[in-house]
């Protein structure tokens, strides 16, 4: 798969909904209730970090899940090329790095994986387009801000940014103003009251509706 076909992956099979659950540090059973909250929410797609091996078992509870719904999960935390065998194992079907690895990259393009590299600096934007990379990960988003993505935006109009690290849906308007065009909300997913305000964040924003 070339990365024109990864781009296209993101474009019309990923980001239909501006929000995607990122789940961090739970077992296989929290992680399903917490991704079936998201799901009920209206959320389509969800990320399960694997920076140990241990949650790649939570990874693969999720995906089976989630092969139910006909929904995507990916892996997130993706820094060693080695994780890719594991994500792929776990029937992940994207994968989510914290930074932009040049082999991580190369790897993920080889086996046809679609992979969004984390970006924090213009020059790092650049290195990611070289690759001919569109989709990308801002992050950490909430010490970046808002202002970031608008003033990167003008240089790299045609980058989707996806803002996740320490968002929340009280605050995910401003950045999807500013230009972001997914956020990764976490712990909204760990409680009733939290999902039930992404539900709501969903039902107002333009082209969603409520699930119900």
């Amino acid at each position: 798969m070339s990365h024109t076909l990864l781009n296209d992956w993101f474009d019309e099979d990923f980001f239909g909904v501006p929000v995607i659950a990122v789940l961090r540090g739970l077992n296989p059973a929290e992680a399903v209730r917490s991704a079936t909250r998201a799901w009920d929410a209206g959320v389509q797609h969800v990320e399960v970090t694997i920076e140990s091996p241990e949650a790649v078992t939570s990874l693969a509870a999720v995906a089976s899940a989630a092969a139910e719904r006909g929904v995507a999960v990916g892996a997130g935390t993706i820094i060693r090329i080695e994780q890719l065998d594991a994500a792929a194992a776990a029937n992940a079907s994207f994968t989510v790095s914290p930074g932009l690895d040049e082999g991580i990259i190369h790897e993920s393009i080889r086996r046809g994986i679609p992979h969004l590299p984390g970006v924090a600096t213009a020059s790092e934007i650049l290195r990611a387009q070289s690759f001919g990379l569109t989709w990308l990960k801002a992050f950490p988003a909430s010490l970046l801000g808002p202002g970031w993505v608008k003033a990167m935006k003008g240089p790299f109009p045609d980058v989707h940014f996806v803002a996740t690290g320490g968002m929340k849906a009280a605050t995910a308007r401003t950045y999807l103003t500013a230009g972001v065009s997914v956020v990764g909300l976490s712990s909204d997913f760990s409680s009733d009251d939290g999902a039930a305000a992404v539900r709501d964040l969903l039902a107002s924003l333009p082209g969603t509706s409520d699930p119900a």
